[in-house]
C-alpha cells in the first residue's frame, strides 16, 4: 500500500496532501477516490480513504490509526564520512534495516572532506534517499540525514547514549558481548575507508564509548554498518 508522511498529525477525521505527494498520487499511481493509502506522522501510521484527488492536494479520510511498527531501540549511525556514492549506499540501507538517524563525521583519515558549506547542498538528495527508503520499507518515520560533525562531537554526543560503540578493525569485544539496552538509544561508530587512528579508538574508549569487532575479514566502509546493524537490530529483538 503506499506510504505517505506529513509534518503535523491530523486534527479531525481527514487529511490533506498537498504538493509532490498530490501529485504522485494522481498521475504517477493514478490513484482514484476510494483507494487506501496509509499516512505516517508521529510515529503512528494512519490508514485512509482517498476522498478527493487533484494535481494541486489529496483529500483522504482517516479509517483506522495504530502505532508505527518502529524497532525499539534508538539507533543513531554515526559514520565517518566517505565518498558521496558509498554515504548514499549507506544511508538507504541503514534506513531500511531500522537505523533513526545517519550523522557524517569528520575524522582523521577521511579520503572526502567537504567543508559545511558544500556538504549542505548535498544534504537535501540525502534526506530524498532516507524518505524513498523509508517508504519502500515500511518505516513509520523519516529518518533524519544530520550535518557533518567533528570526532570529538561525535564523542561528546555518545556519551549521553544508553550504550555507545565504535567498530575497531584491530579488535575488540563481540556485539554479543556489549550488553546493549533492548530499548534506548544506541550510538554506532563506524570509520571511513581508511579506518580509524589508533588514537580515536583510544579516545572514544575512554569515553566509554566500546570497541566491538566484526570479525577477521576486514568490511568495507559501506558493509560495515550494515552489518553491525543487522547484528543490533537481531540481538534486541528487532529482527
Amino acid at each position: 500500500m503506499p506510504r505517505f508522511f506529513i509534518d503535523v498529525p491530523p486534527a479531525g477525521e481527514n487529511i490533506i496532501i498537498s504538493g509532490d505527494d498530490a501529485r504522485h498520487i494522481g498521475r504517477s499511481l493514478r490513484m482514484a477516490a476510494g483507494e487506501n493509502i496509509t499516512v505516517c506522522c508521529g510515529g503512528r501510521d494512519y490508514l485512509c480513504r482517498l476522498e478527493k484527488i487533484s494535481d494541486i492536494s489529496v483529500t483522504a479520510k482517516i479509517i483506522s490509526v495504530e502505532d508505527s511498527k518502529e524497532p525499539s531501540v534508538n539507533l543513531i549511525l554515526y559514520q565517518a564520512l566517505p565518498k558521496l556514492d558509498k554515504l548514499e549506499l549507506i544511508i538507504q540501507k541503514a534506513v531500511e534495516l531500522g537505523a533513526s538517524m545517519v550523522v557524517p563525521v569528520m575524522t582523521k583519515r577521511c579520503v572526502s572532506r567537504p567543508d559545511a558549506a558544500q556538504f549542505e547542498k548535498k544534504r537535501e538528495r540525502l534526506q530524498r534517499i532516507s524518505l524513498e527508503a523509508a517508504k519502500q520499507s515500511g518505516r513509520g518515520i523519516i529518518p533524519e540525514v544530520g550535518g557533518i560533525i567533528s570526532f570529538e562531537s561525535c564523542i561528546s554526543e555518545m556519551k549521553c547514549l544508553d550504550s555507545g560503540l565504535i567498530c575497531y578493525e584491530k579488535g575488540g569485544i563481540r556485539l554479543n558481548q556489549a550488553n546493549l539496552p533492548k530499548n534506548g538509544a544506541i550510538g554506532l561508530l563506524v570509520g571511513p575507508e581508511g579506518g580509524f587512528e589508533a588514537y580515536e579508538a583510544e579516545e572514544a574508549e575512554k569515553n566509554g564509548v566500546k570497541k566491538i569487532w566484526l570479525g577477521d575479514r576486514i568490511l568495507r566502509c559501506e558493509t560495515a554498518p550494515l552489518a553491525a546493524i543487522s547484528i543490533i537490530m537481531n540481538l534486541t529483538d528487532n529482527i
